[in-house]
């Protein structure tokens, strides 16, 4: 697979006509530059109003992009006992869910039998991926695009095999 440039989220979002689904891998996303809001739940122990009028910009996105009649869907492959990162993630998920994204969690023992990606990832409508890298603590290394029509099939096959398997954000617990 050859990297290719990288247009913006919004552009990629915006130009989706049927399906948006992201795959996160990881633990921790803390070194990841989200404007101090896993410092900001720490420090307040939970969700603040100003996180949410902080995270207003992406739910925002998500209603615009769903009222368009794009389904959105993200699957958290994670470790149990869960991080406290996850924590963080899961006790805003219903925001992302009240927006009109459908979350789910797969423990990561329960993924062993599935082939799942080597890195987080957005499928756009099955004609583009977009990859992206992270260092150890989290931080995006960067991001990386990918067109070709066998790779997106296998991984669009991948995610949908997790998903089918990942718990609904209603009946997972931390």
């Amino acid at each position: 697979m050859r990297p290719s440039s990288v247009p913006p989220f919004s552009e990629l979002i915006g130009e989706c006509r049927r399906s948006a689904v992201h795959l996160e891998l990881r633990d921790t996303y803390e070194g990841y530059d989200d404007g101090g809001r896993f410092a900001e739940w720490k420090r307040e122990g939970g969700i603040t109003p100003a996180f949410i009028e902080d995270f207003r910009t992406w739910t925002g996105l998500v209603r615009e992009t769903v009222a368009r009649g794009v389904a959105m869907r993200r699957v958290r492959v994670v470790s149990v006992p869960v991080s406290e990162y996850i924590r963080f993630e899961y006790e805003a998920a219903h925001l992302n869910q009240e927006a009109g994204e459908q979350v789910r969690w797969l423990p990561r023992s329960d993924a062993a039998t599935l082939l799942v990606p080597g890195a987080d990832l957005w499928i756009f409508d099955d004609r583009a991926i977009r990859f992206g890298h992270f260092a150890g603590d989290g931080a995006l290394v960067r991001n990386e695009m990918c067109h070709d029509r066998a790779v997106i099939e296998k991984f669009s096959e991948a995610y949908e095999a997790i998903w089918q398997r990942a718990i609904p954000h209603e009946t997972f617990t931390v």
